[in-house]
Parts: structure tokens; C-alpha cells; sequence
């Protein structure tokens, strides 16, 4: 099938679109791997965090509880050996010294007097003490300070006399922490590997997810490229993605109405082309039987000619006709919106039609039910109302009615159309709009019908954001309902 200009326009705007939403998905990509890559850094990093300083407390933790329960028998055997009356004990000083190699710290002793009476590392014997730490073990409170910094863990401890009532002195033990520390880095380093192959890892597979998010839109933007150079009859299934089905659908739509479009114009032309040769080839008849007749009569001469004009007249309506569809349907067109009085002007447009129902012998009958004024071209409605009613007298019986009704609500005003002609076959009432169409060609023709009024009607209707209906039965009349917002809201 071949594509117009206009069918190109439309084409060229949707490759546009559809190579801009390529560029977004493919920008989408870098972005879904950045994405991915730092969705999964985060947690691996919180993770690892996460595990390093649960260590760490756990860790610092039972060291604390084990240097308390060591202070606890230190204490009992400083009572039981009287050692802070007298230091000289050796097994309480192989005690210290052991504990002082296997936690890798110091011990020191110090009576109720804040004196140090013993230091394993023998630097502040026989000095005072009056830490913070130290005066409220004095008191009966034990403690503990962890300082990660300089890595070392500091435990107070008070000694207790025999009955265990009174603090006699104060056990004060800092022991090191190193081998925890050398452990969280151990953790850290080993932890760092295995976040950069799971890092490596969800890259690679980042990558093969994105690729495939990508791809159908490939297959979209080539199925484009491919409508360029001609229509094609293979619908498009790309069901990898919502978002892709989603664009599958909105291209198979959009390629069935070029192909709508595409039907339509050729119908159209056709139809245009039928339209307009008819009156030139009656003229053409006309005029070569006058011009082939040696002294025609004057009586014969005048008869042609009238017939001439008329034919000329229906051209010219013809014409009239399309050049209204074409501003209707133009883009850009022009609507002279203000504010209008409904009931003046449908008492002007029948009144502008009450000859032509008067030679047809049909009364016109105007029904308001209240005072409407609305915002709209009052132009394009008098054509649109005069095309209806115009239609409801042409295609009524003698001494038919038509009855036009106005109404509203707070939204909408509504014009009612009904007649007393001979109705619209059931299989025609859903081709009535079509441009051309008529339901009997030779009955229309007679009426001097072009086949554009309905169409016109429902261009002008659609302008205004309204809506148009038929209800008819054969032989029993028609009924047309127009409704139109009060306020007119632009697109």
C-alpha cells in the first residue's frame, strides 16, 4: 500500500517519538546498571559493616567478662593473702604477672587510700590515683571503657573485705586489644574481596538484563523503520515488558489508522473525483446538444441553460461543502469563541429555513425549555445546526413536522433535532457521518444533496468538544441530539 504525505507526516512524528523513547531506554540502560551496581553495593557494604562491628562488640564483650571474672579470684586471694597490707606475697604476684602476660595488659592495685601499691609495670608505684573510674569503684561500681583508638580495654574492680561489706581497695586492669583489631582488619580485607566479586558479578549480569530490556525496543524502532519504506501486514508482538507490550499495542494501533487513513483518502478522492465530474459531464451533455442543433428554439435554448446554472450551482455547493470540511478539519484552524445566546440563534436559523419548509410543506416547531447562552463559534454551529435541520425538511414527507427542542443542564446544552420523514435504515445510521455517504444516491441527488451536510454537522459538533447522536427507524422519522459544553475548554 502506498503512503501519502500526510500518512509520512504521521509516520516521521512517530519514528521521532518512538527514537526518543530508543534514546531514553538506552540512557535507561546505563542507568539500570549504575543502578543495579549500587544496589548491590550498599547492601554488601552494610553488610560487611554490619558483621565487622558485631564482631568487634561481641569480641570486646567476652574479653570484658573474662577480665572481670579474673578480678573476682584476684580479690578473693588479695583478702585471703592480706596483700594490700603487705605486697610481698609471691604467689599473688605470679598471679598478676600471669595475668599480665596473657591478656598482654597491666594490673595495678590500689588501696582505700587511692594509693598504688602495686603496678606490674612498676610505673606508678606509691602514687595516688583519682580517676573517675577509680573514685566510683571506690564506691562499690564496677566498670569498663573500650578505647578502639588506642586499643586497649580498661577494667575497675573493687575489693571487697572478708565479710564483703566494706570496698578495701580498687583493682584497676588495662589489657590490649590488638589481636581484635587485627581481626577486623582480616575481616575488612577478606570482606572487600568477596564485595568486589559480588560487585563483578552483578555487573556482568546487569549488563545481560539491560541488554534485554533493550532489545525489544529495537525490534520496535526496526518495525518503524520497515513502515517507512511501506505499510506492513505483520502486526507487532513484543511481550518481553509491560512498557513493550504496552508500545507493541500503541504501534499496531497507530499502523492500523494510517491504514484507516490511507483507506479513507482513497475513498475520499474517489468520492470527491465521482462528485465533481457528475455535474461537469451533465453540463458537458448540455451544452454539446445545443451546440450539435442548428436554430435551436428559444424555449429549448432557456431550458438548457437553466439546467446549466443548476448543475453549475450544485458545483458550486460541492465545492462550498469541502472548503467547510477543510477548515474543520485543519489543524490549526481558527475558532472565534464568545459568548452566545442559543435560543436567538436557533430562532434565527429556522427562520432563515422556514421557505424551504414552507415550499416542502413541513412545519417547523421550536421548543426551549430555558434561556441557554454557551461559549461557542457561532459560525461553525449555524452551519452545523442549519445542516440537520435543513436535512430533517429535505428528507420529510408533505405536511411532515420538525420539532427542534433546546434544553441544559449546569455543564451542557443540548439541541434535539426530531422529524417526521422517512427515517434511516438500521445497517446505514453507522455510516451517516461519512463524507459522501448517502443512504439512497438518487433520492439525494434529487434533493440537491452532496453528501456533506451530516459530515460538516459532526466536524463542527466535535470542535466544540460536543457530542452527536442519531435514533431513527425507516419510514418512522429521525432524531439527532447535539450536546455541547456551556464553557468551552481548548484543547
Amino acid at each position: 500500500m502506498y503512503i501519502q504525505s500526510g500518512e509520512l507526516v504521521i509516520i516521521s512524528r512517530a519514528k521521532r517519538q518512538f527514537k526518543f523513547r530508543e534514546n531514553i531506554f538506552r540512557n535507561m540502560r546505563v542507568r539500570f546498571i549504575l543502578f543495579m551496581m549500587l544496589a548491590g553495593l550498599l547492601p554488601c557494604l552494610t553488610a560487611l559493616f554490619g558483621i565487622v562491628k558485631f564482631y568487634e562488640s561481641r569480641a570486646v564483650e567476652l574479653r570484658t567478662a573474662e577480665i572481670q571474672n579474673q578480678c573476682t579470684i584476684l580479690g578473693n586471694q588479695l583478702n585471703n593473702y592480706g596483700y594490700l597490707t603487705d605486697t610481698s606475697s609471691e604467689v599473688i604476684n605470679a598471679n598478676l604477672t600471669q595475668l599480665t602476660n596473657i591478656y598482654n595488659g597491666r594490673v595495678m592495685i590500689i588501696d582505700n587510700e587511692l594509693k598504688v601499691i602495686k603496678d606490674t609495670y612498676g610505673l606508678d608505684e606509691g602514687k595516688t590515683d583519682v580517676s573517675e573510674n577509680v573514685v566510683r569503684c571506690m564506691k562499690g561500681e564496677t566498670a569498663s571503657d573500650y578505647d578502639r583508638k588506642n586499643h586497649y580495654i580498661e577494667v575497675t574492680s573493687p575489693i571487697m573485705d572478708t565479710g564483703g561489706d566494706k570496698v578495701v581497695g580498687v583493682m584497676l586492669i588495662s589489657v590490649s586489644t590488638d589481636n581484635i583489631e587485627a581481626t577486623r582488619q582480616v575481616l575488612y580485607t577478606h570482606g572487600g574481596v568477596a564485595v568486589g566479586i559480588v560487585m563483578i558479578l552483578l555487573a556482568v549480569f546487569s549488563v545481560f538484563l539491560a541488554d534485554r530490556m533493550v532489545r525489544p525496543i529495537h525490534k520496535i524502532t526496526g518495525a518503524i523503520e520497515n513502515v517507512t519504506e511501506g505499510y506492513s501486514d505483520d502486526v507487532l508482538h513484543v511481550d518481553t515488558f509491560t512498557e513493550t507490550r504496552q508500545l507493541s499495542e500503541a504501534f499496531n494501533k497507530m499502523l492500523g489508522r494510517l491504514r484507516l487513513l490511507d483507506e479513507s483518502r482513497e475513498e475520499f478522492v474517489s468520492n470527491v473525483s465521482h462528485e465533481l465530474k457528475t455535474p461537469m459531464t451533465s453540463m458537458k451533455v448540455l451544452a454539446d446538444s445545443l451546440l450539435e442543433q442548428e436554430n435551436v428554439p428559444a424555449e429549448m435554448y432557456q431550458e438548457f441553460m437553466e439546467d446549466i446554472a443548476k448543475e453549475i450551482d450544485r458545483e458550486n455547493q460541492i465545492i462550498t461543502d469541502l472548503l467547510s470540511l477543510v477548515k474543520m478539519d485543519r489543524t490549526g484552524q481558527n475558532i472565534n469563541i464568545q459568548s452566545v445566546n442559543i435560543n436567538e440563534l436557533l430562532e434565527k436559523i429556522l427562520r432563515l429555513l422556514k421557505p424551504i419548509a414552507e415550499k416542502k410543506k413541513v412545519e417547523i416547531i421550536m421548543e426551549s425549555f430555558r434561556p441557554v447562552t454557551a461559549e461557542v463559534d457561532e459560525t461553525k454551529l449555524t452551519l452545523a445546526i442549519s445542516n440537520l435541520v435543513e436535512n430533517a425538511v429535505k428528507y420529510n414527507h408533505e405536511n411532515g413536522w420538525v420539532h427542534v427542542s433546546l434544553n441544559a443542564d449546569h455543564k451542557y446544552f443540548y439541541i434535539k433535532v426530531e422529524d417526521s420523514g422517512i427515517g434511516i435504515p438500521e445497517e446505514d445510521q453507522a455510516h451517516i457521518f461519512e463524507r459522501f455517504y448517502r443512504v439512497d444516491k438518487s433520492h439525494s441527488r434529487e434533493m440537491g444533496g452532496t453528501g456533506l451536510g451530516l459530515a460538516i454537522a459532526r466536524s463542527a459538533v466535535i470542535v466544540h468538544r460536543g457530542s452527536i447522536r442519531v435514533y431513527s427507524n425507516e419510514g418512522e422519522g429521525t432524531t439527532f441530539t447535539v450536546r455541547i459544553p456551556l464553557n468551552y475548554v481548548a484543547a
